[in-house]
């Protein structure tokens, strides 16, 4: 393999540089980039950017030594596969051969219809832009109380903005962790001066405002809407790749050009937020649009491109700083049988865990952040548990171990 290029400048994409650099890869390698910035982290955009705590999330990457040519700004417009092996990238930088391709292009907010302004936050400009706007008695209006929604929630009442959240399902975070457990944060709003409104469904964005499925208009200086992305994938149009929901892969993230069952390309592999990757552990494919993936698949997938045999079943992980308090996530609960809580919702340190069997599959943690570590390794492992242990605050989650 003589060039290999990575078309994506997110963290997934710097990692994968990084990996096949770290992996002895010693020929050509590109990064393509869609934004002028070098790449950097998206977690802290919504949290310590916004909050004024920061202004620069870059990726602390060597590029020297990584000897990697980085085209910024420039975006990939089509790909063409060879049957042998290798092929094409189209950009509007002109079209790139490779032998080795990773897509990491990660993905773009959903935006709703209408002709007023809309915020959204995804890249280092959305942010900086908001949180100009983001000024004392100013009226805001935030669409979607998913887990962006509830941190430019809480930044925007810290500047003292008049703030409300309109949600289109029956509770905060219902699309993430269901809405008996979402119904469990619903009280952060009130107590951080935010009105929440759920079951509301949004027509459109007007100028000055929105306006609701029923017809009621809410005004606003600002809307900021966060429902949700869909994987950057257009540019894979006609390429033979299969795309559903993110582009399909298996365990080693080889993309497939047939069915669900391949056959998949050794030398073309996804990942981040556009990878939909089979995971032997909970047996289905998953698409998991969180840091913690981003970060550590490429590995995985730089291996792969290099012959390596070698497969990708990290147990899912992802955290939120909202209304003071630190939310952390562990696992996929879809699988689950049953839920079991730990501690009191009321109070400030309090989780819910999901079982199948004896099985822990997932977990939720509110200001616990040791029961997430521990519950983690219980997952991983497989390790039978006790509910009822499992249910008590006072038996740390590793002694709910069964022997």
């Amino acid at each position: 393999m003589e060039s290999v290029i990575v078309v994506g400048g997110g963290l997934g994409g710097v990692r994968a540089v990084e990996a096949l650099r770290g992996k002895g890869y010693e020929g050509e390698l590109t990064l393509l980039s869609a934004e002028r910035h070098r790449p950097y982290d998206r977690p802290p955009l919504s949290k310590a950017v916004l909050a004024g705590e920061s202004d620069d999330t870059t990726v602390d990457a060597d590029w020297d030594a990584l000897r990697a040519r980085l085209l910024l700004g420039e975006r990939a417009t089509g790909l063409r596969l060879a049957p042998g092996g290798g092929g094409t990238v189209a950009t509007t930088a002109g079209d790139l051969d490779f032998d080795g391709l990773v897509i990491a292009t990660g993905a773009t907010p959903v935006t709703l219809p209408g002709d007023g302004p809309q915020h959204v936050v995804r890249t280092i400009d959305d942010a900086r832009a908001l949180r100009a706007r983001l000024t004392a008695g100013a009226r805001v209006v935030i669409v979607g109380a998913g887990w962006i929604g509830a941190e430019v929630a809480t930044a925007a009442a810290k500047k003292g903005c008049a703030v409300t959240v309109v949600e289109a399902a029956d509770a905060p975070l219902a699309n993430a962790i269901g809405a008996e457990v979402g119904a469990l944060t619903a009280p952060w709003y009130a107590e951080a001066g935010v009105e929440l409104r759920t079951g509301v469904k949004v027509a459109e964005i007007e100028p000055g405002g929105l306006l609701l499925a029923g017809g009621e208009r809410i005004d606003a200086d600002e809307v900021v809407v966060g429902v949700g992305v869909r994987p950057d994938l257009g540019w894979l149009d006609g390429s033979g790749v299969l795309v559903d929901r993110g582009v399909v892969t298996d365990a080693s993230f080889r993309v497939s050009t047939g069915g669900e069952d391949g056959p998949y390309r050794r030398d073309v592999v996804a990942v981040g937020d556009c990878a939909a990757w089979w995971s032997a552990r909970f047996g289905r494919r998953l698409l998991v649009e969180h840091w913690d993936t981003a970060l550590n698949a490429p590995a995985v997938a730089a291996g792969t491109l290099l012959g390596e045999d070698a497969a990708y079943d990290a147990v899912p992980y992802f955290w939120s700083e909202q209304f003071g308090r630190m939310v952390q996530y562990v696992g996929h609960h879809p699988v689950a049988e049953r839920m079991v809580r730990r501690g009191d919702p009321a109070g400030a340190k309090w989780a819910v865990c999901w079982l199948t069997g004896d099985r822990l599959e997932a977990i939720l943690t509110v200001g616990t952040p040791r029961d997430m570590v521990q519950a983690k390794r219980l997952i991983a492992n497989r390790t039978p548990v006790d509910a009822a242990a499992l249910a008590d605050p006072s038996v740390p989650v590793r002694d709910a171990a069964r022997p």
